[in-house]
């Protein structure tokens, strides 16, 4: 994988301003020995800051032993969004950020990281700050929609992730600013474009059966299943009607070009029943409703984002861009897949972080 020699001096740059901010707060109890991490020792993070638009947060909370929820304000969207934050098991200097993507639920319901995957024990050990937003159900795209709505609220995750969350992360957890992406299923879809609003941001990105396509007729649907279907929402209030150029200006295939520079993993199943999707599989308690709508409906969503990721796969060769595709011979659009997946595309997120497992 080629190196991005901008992003580079841009991590150092951000990395120093960190570790010199760091240097000056006082240092908290019981967080004299190293390792130690006063966060969570106390429950209250090393500095709290406002982003330039006034965000900021307003409470946090010691989950368990490995977390905390922080609750940020965010200014753009008018109220306080929850953030599940894991924090590395050695936090004897500053670390890196890997901001980790719920789907369609947004992390409001149960379809999270934290409840359905073993992502906890598997990150914590690789020292890594993880951010999680517990906010923004059936908004799909994590993006700014043009208008509040009356079923699901102001949506501007695209500001909210990109311009009010970092630099309160960076502040209250002591990071070395140095970030990755990781999404899936909808999230895996606005991995593409939160990487590319803000340049330098992110330094790669991990997409789990996302359909990269937005604009094309698969990805519309896609969209509008999501928010007015399930969600209940009207799509007017997020990108207008079918001709409205939001829909193109938000389709990361369209802007390919963006992406060059990051390191990339993508992967997908091919919608057809594999080792997850069966009575034993998580979730399916053994129960037959269970899996079968894991194999019908899930196989459909799988079956389509295929389709679209090969389609991102044939545009960024066409472009020379180099990345990591994983496509599996079965598999479902379901949480066994998206946990294995998140551990095969930890050397990529591993080298977007700096980090050296060599």
């Amino acid at each position: 994988m080629r190196r991005n020699t901008n992003r580079t001096v841009v991590a150092v740059a951000r990395s120093l301003a960190v570790v010199l901010a760091a240097a000056a707060l006082p240092v908290a109890a019981g967080a004299t020995t190293a390792g130690a991490d006063p966060v969570l020792d106390t429950g209250n993070v090393l500095s709290s800051v406002e982003s330039p638009n006034g965000s900021k947060i307003t409470k946090t909370e010691v989950y368990d032993e490995h977390s905390i929820i922080i609750w940020v304000y965010s200014a753009s969207m008018g109220r306080e969004i929850p953030v599940d934050v894991w924090r590395p098991a050695d936090t004897s200097e500053p670390r890196p950020t890997l901001y980790l993507l719920n789907g369609a639920g947004g992390g409001e319901d149960a379809g999270t990281w934290r409840l359905q995957t073993d992502a906890i024990d598997f990150l914590t050990d690789k020292n890594i700050n993880v951010v999680s937003p517990l906010a923004g159900r059936f908004s799909y795209y994590y993006t700014d929609w043009y208008s509040p709505d009356p079923a699901l609220g102001n949506n501007k995750w695209t500001t909210f992730i990109t311009e009010e969350l970092p630099p309160i992360v960076d502040a209250a957890l002591g990071t070395n600013g140095v970030n990755a992406i990781a999404g899936l299923s909808s999230s895996g879809t606005s991995v593409f474009s939160l990487a590319t609003a803000k340049p330098g941001l992110f330094g790669g990105v991990a997409a789990y059966s996302g359909c990269a396509q937005t604009s094309d007729p698969i990805g519309k649907q896609f969209v509008k299943v999501t928010v007015e279907t399930w969600g209940g929402g009207d799509i007017q209030n997020m990108w207008g009607s079918d001709d409205d150029p939001a829909w193109e200006a938000n389709d990361p295939y369209l802007h390919a070009e963006k992406l060059r520079g990051l390191e990339l993993y993508v992967s997908n199943g091919t919608g057809l029943p594999g080792r997850y999707d069966n009575g034993d599989g998580p979730g399916m308690n053994g129960d037959a409703g269970n899996v079968a709508n894991q194999v019908i409906v899930g196989g459909v969503i799988e079956a389509a984002t295929n389709y679209c990721t090969h389609n991102l796969q044939n545009r960024l060769d066409e472009l020379g861009i180099p990345a990591t595709f994983k496509f599996r011979e079965d598999g479902t659009h379901s949480w066994g897949y998206w946990e294995d997946e998140l551990k095969e595309s930890w050397p990529v997120l591993a080298r977007a972080l700096d980090i050296d497992e060599s």
